[in-house]
């Protein structure tokens, strides 16, 4: 239960510091490339927290699976970008690929 709160707090710290690294325009902004630098070292400590009792292969497609698809929405949510019908059968294809690749169970080791 720890480990996955570690996970799904990791996958947030992510998507934010993916989303400023966008805001950052280059790392030309101090605000928003400190978010990046914090976001992502939080990121990182936090999932190798999570490791030392999930086995890496499945949490490791959670957390960039549901990375990819939070820093998607948040993309079209805050900056506009477009959500193409191609773009979203890709975004159903990562959510399957996670799907699939937890069935195997095994996550914790």
């Amino acid at each position: 239960m720890v480990a996955a709160l570690l996970v799904a707090c990791a996958i947030v710290s992510e998507v934010v510091a993916t989303l400023a690294l966008r805001a950052s325009n280059g790392f030309s902004r101090l605000g928003p490339s400190a978010v990046v630098v914090v976001g992502y070292m939080l990121a990182f400590v936090l999932l190798a927290q999570a490791l030392k009792t999930l086995n890496v292969g499945p949490v490791y497609a959670i957390w960039s699976g549901v990375g990819t698809v939070g820093a998607f929405i948040g993309g079209v949510l805050l900056f506009g970008e477009e959500a193409r019908p191609t773009t979203l059968i890709g975004v159903g294809l990562v959510v399957a690929g996670v799907l699939v690749m937890n069935l195997g169970g095994g996550l914790k080791h």
